[in-house]
């Protein structure tokens, strides 16, 4: 937001998150904390059959049920690995031991053990395929259930006829490999939500209320908006809220990223799990629960875990199409052999069983999602929260930056420099006017202008009433019944108020690289206050890191040429474009669109919501206004411009893992499927037995987790 339009947004210099997801009504309680189990587990392993009946979202937001899911699937893998273990050995085929038990006891046996490792263990499996075959769909459960049951079933016919052939370890090791890939993924979903489930253990289990005149302590989960609460040095903030009176510092570093304690003045905002550093004070609860920084933060990492990246949906797709390529694998591998070269019936139904089971690439599956998790939850970590796997994978495409200036590539901590009075109009009364329309807002340059009054000890003017804000203008008021206006040259002159008296100094100010803000009471031009903004430290290494990066950079403000062109040239920007309206902002991030650059817009006020919404990617700084953040996919908590960077090497990262999974899962088990069908046996002698196929398919899957960690 740019510093004339201050007044546009009154609660800009409040940091919260975006207030989109639906978290647990209290964070210390049942935090929406991102689980630590797949959300859309393609093969249908957690969420549509082992735990069908409990509602996803409450599944997402509370993890103690994902740590019994994952529990739940580890417990699984064991089991199923203790059956399968003598199944191998009664098989005949561990190297060096030799077979213990013969046909057909062993074809019994081998049923015996199997039978708990396929309809106990591997049921997730199953009953995710009927359920997706009742919708109508094909997907990953459909094709491991195709093949474990192709191989087990198979097997059973062969042992009640006395055939002494089987393929009970296949469908075993394929259910415990299937097990073990999945359990890898979701340790590696929860060890990229540690850190911010951590963010939980911040909030104190209690709080100190007035209630009745008197302190009474109580739990947070019992604090309601309104309430007044009091913080003594080293309590941690219960809720967010706003400072009642005195002056303290607030740790926020393990919720922000700022390093350094805040200072907080009355009517600053505290935030959730900060820690009051330096002196008692009483703050008023504004938000809580689902509300809180805290609770928003977790609920929008989880939902982008949660979420399909179009890379995953391409392999949802793809699932469908490799079930009937797996079965279409098995009916023509067993023709081939039995009817084409007459082999014996058990040599084709070994061909055709090891044909099904390769087919099955559950790694396609696990390729995006667990991508997805580790990224968003290394994003999250580092201060840069992605709202969905989409935005995370479309961040990488990002080839043009659009960025506004006042609190994005400015410190948004500005300090009225210059005051210039018209002529015949005393100094204390325009700034009583500006200070009277100022203090209708929180923003920081409001706060500036505040501070100039009380600096110079003049009382802001009384009476203000039916305050307005005008988008990337300013703000209109009545003040003790007359018309009043601050902001930009552009607002008085559609208020029809005469500015050359000050056009010399307005000239002068902005050479200075000054914001310029006026002021008019009554239809009379006031006075004009020349507003200077520091430019960020890292504003001008990640213009330059941008640039390394193939990414051109443009500067959208509002304010005049002159001090837009100042702050370009300081920090390295490509291209500015200065003077520019709220809506004008969005009609030209369109025509970059329409000439083929993808963008990713940059800013932290309402009047950048527009063009936020119409960037392919809006980014919001994280302590600009509500409707920013609300508006964009992806929030800097750190309100570091840095940190753009930051997110599009993560994304890129991200997109490149998701790469390499998708080839891997695919290419490596449709090049196998010829040899596990025998198409190579009679020229070179090369086959696969239906277990060696099952290890070799679930060796893809851990493959895949492993790489994405």
């Amino acid at each position: 937001m740019e510093s004339h339009e201050h007044h546009s947004d009154p609660h800009a210099g409040h940091k919260s998150s975006p207030a989109d997801a639906n978290a647990e009504p209290h964070a210390h309680h049942a935090p929406a904390a991102p689980s630590g189990a797949p959300a859309t587990m393609a093969v249908g392993t957690t969420d549509h059959a082992a735990h069908g009946a409990h509602d996803h979202a409450a599944m997402m937001s509370d993890p103690s049920m994902a740590a019994a899911m994952e529990a739940d699937m580890r417990r699984r893998f064991w089991i199923a690995l203790l059956f399968t273990a003598p199944v191998a050995v009664l098989a005949g085929h561990v190297p060096g031991l030799p077979m213990l038990v013969h046909p057909p006891l062993a074809g019994w046996l081998g049923l015996a053990l199997s039978t708990p490792v396929v309809w106990y263990c591997g049921w997730i499996f199953i009953a995710g395929s009927v359920a997706a075959l009742r919708a109508r769909k094909l997907d990953m459960s459909v094709l491991i259930a195709t093949g474990v049951l192709a191989a087990w079933m198979a097997s059973l016919y062969l042992t009640t006829i006395g055939d002494p052939t089987s393929f009970y370890e296949a469908a075993s090791m394929l259910v415990t490999f299937v097990l073990f890939g999945h359990w890898m993924e979701m340790r590696a979903r929860r060890g990229t939500s540690d850190a911010l489930r951590a963010l939980f253990d911040l909030v104190p289990p209690t709080a100190r209320v007035e209630r009745n005149g008197a302190e009474v302590t109580l739990p947070t989960s019992e604090v309601i908006v309104g309430d007044v609460l009091r913080l003594r040095p080293g309590d941690k903030v219960p809720v967010d809220g706003d400072l009642l009176d005195g002056e303290t510092d607030s740790d926020e570093s393990l919720i922000t990223g700022e390093s350094q304690p805040v200072h907080k003045r009355v009517g600053d905002a505290l935030v959730g799990g900060a820690i009051n550093v330096s002196a008692a004070v009483r703050m008023r609860a504004t938000k809580i629960g689902s509300d809180t920084v805290l609770a928003q933060i977790a609920a929008l990492v989880a939902k982008a875990q949660n979420s399909k990246a179009p890379a995953q949906r391409l392999a949802d797709r793809a699932a469908a199409v490799l079930v009937i390529v797996a079965v279409s694998a098995g009916i023509i591998t067993f023709v081939s052999w039995k009817v084409l070269a007459g082999v014996p019936f058990v040599t084709a139904l070994t061909f055709a069983i090891a044909a099904v089971v390769i087919a099955c690439p559950d790694a396609l599956g696990l390729a995006t999602p667990t991508a997805v998790a580790v990224g968003t939850g290394l994003g999250a970590k580092h201060g840069v929260l992605i709202k969905d796997a989409a935005t995370l994978e479309g961040v990488s495409r990002v080839t043009t930056v659009v960025l506004d200036k006042t609190g994005t590539l400015t410190e948004g901590h500005p300090r009225v420099s210059d005051v210039e009075a018209a002529p015949g109009v005393a100094v204390e009364e325009f700034i009583g006017v500006a200070a009277g329309l100022a203090a209708q807002s929180t923003h920081p340059l409001s706060q500036a202008i505040v501070r100039l009054a009380s600096d110079r000890n003049i009382s802001p003017a009384a009476g203000v009433s039916d305050v307005r804000a005008v988008p990337g203008a300013g703000v209109t008021a009545t003040v003790g019944g007359k018309a009043a206006l601050l902001g930009n040259a552009r607002l008085l002159t559609e208020q029809h108020v005469v500015t050359a008296a000050l056009d010399a100094a307005a000239e002068r100010f902005a050479t200075d690289g000054r914001s310029l803000t006026f002021v008019a009471l009554d239809g009379r031009l006031l006075g004009l206050l020349g507003v200077t903004d520091p430019v960020r430290a890292s504003s001008a290494g990640t213009m330059a890191e941008l640039k390394r990066l193939g990414i051109r950079t443009v500067l959208l403000s509002g304010d005049v040429q002159a001090t837009a062109e100042r702050v370009g040239k300081l920090v390295g920007i490509d291209q500015v474009i200065a003077g520019i309206r709220p809506e004008q902002k969005a009609d030209f991030v369109r025509q970059l669109q329409a000439a083929g650059a993808v963008t990713a817009m940059v800013g932290d006020g309402i009047n950048d919501a527009p063009a936020l919404a119409q960037a392919d990617i809006g980014i919001a700084i994280g302590a600009g206004s509500d409707v920013a953040k609300q508006t964009a996919q992806v929030v800097l908590m750190r309100s570091d411009p840095a940190d753009i960077v930051k997110a599009i090497r993560l994304s890129r990262a991200t997109v490149r893992k998701m790469k390499q999974n998708l080839v891997w899962a695919s290419v490596y088990n449709v090049l196998a499927i010829p040899v596990a069908a025998g198409a190579f046996y009679s020229t070179f002698g090369w086959s696969l037995r239906p277990e060696v196929s099952a290890l070799l398919m679930s060796a893809s899957s851990i493959i895949v987790a492993l790489n994405a960690v």
